[in-house]
């Protein structure tokens, strides 16, 4: 397998402690949980080398194993809390994997469940736009709403009075006059080992944005779980 001749580690991290959601990570869309469906886009991309679950739950390893992911090992519970950072999640993971099994991957991904209806070609998309530009990481961006851009925020003081976050919001009464905005949709992040293991860091230095189109669902409560399961309903995903 490999890419580019490059041995690549997938991890999937799925903590139990969400507060959203109670065990959200086992949430069934469209018959399958969330687990499953990150499993499935998994076993669709042939140059994953080894796959993964970092989870600190038997019931989550186990769901992990019935849908092709490997559980070596469970987290440790500091990286279980809801400060644990998704670069340490994802350094211990791919430290303890090459320990395990006695590899070492110079490509990793880094795959949320919560993003169900990613697909493995915008997977591959991401890793390939990685490499081909010589860049330490890359992930997955959409364009944030002119309604939610900074320019567009408030902030409200202790007497409920409203203010500006940005200086010069006041001026932007249209969207059109807003610079193009950006956010990380989660559906994947990819980073070459250097970058991960040896410097604990994803997005801060020299990280790819590669833009995805149409609709972007990203569960963290349960209005978002409920829409997530209408798409799947309508569209049979």
């Amino acid at each position: 397998m490999a890419i580019e001749g490059k041995r690549v580690l997938a991890v999937v991290p799925a903590r139990s402690g969400s507060r959203g959601i109670a065990h959200k990570n086992m949430a069934e869309i469209g018959g399958l949980s969330l687990i499953a469906r990150v499993g499935r886009v998994v076993r669709a991309l042939p140059w994953i080398d080894r796959a993964i679950i970092s989870t600190d739950d038997p019931a989550y390893a186990e769901e992990g194993r019935r849908h092709g992911l490997e559980a070596p090992f469970l987290r440790p519970r500091a990286l279980a809390s809801d400060t644990a950072t998704g670069a340490a999640t994802w350094r211990h993971a791919w430290l303890a994997a090459e320990q395990h099994y006695g590899e070492r991957y110079e490509l990793g991904i880094y795959l949320q469940p919560t993003s169900p209806f990613r697909t493995a070609g915008q997977v591959e998309e991401t890793i390939r736009a990685m490499l081909a530009g010589g860049h330490a990481a890359a992930t997955t961006v959409a364009e944030v709403p002119g309604h939610f851009t900074s320019e567009k925020q408030l902030r409200r003081d202790s007497a409920g009075m409203l203010s500006f976050v940005h200086a010069d919001g006041a001026r932007h009464s249209n969207r059109q006059t807003i610079p193009v905005g950006w956010y990380r949709t989660g559906y994947c992040y990819s980073a070459v080992r250097h970058q991960v293991v040896d410097l604990g860091l994803i997005v801060e230095r020299d990280c790819l944005g590669v833009p995805m189109s149409g609709p972007v669902i990203n569960i963290d409560d349960l209005f978002e779980l409920e829409i997530a399961r209408w798409l799947a309903e309508r569209d049979g995903i």
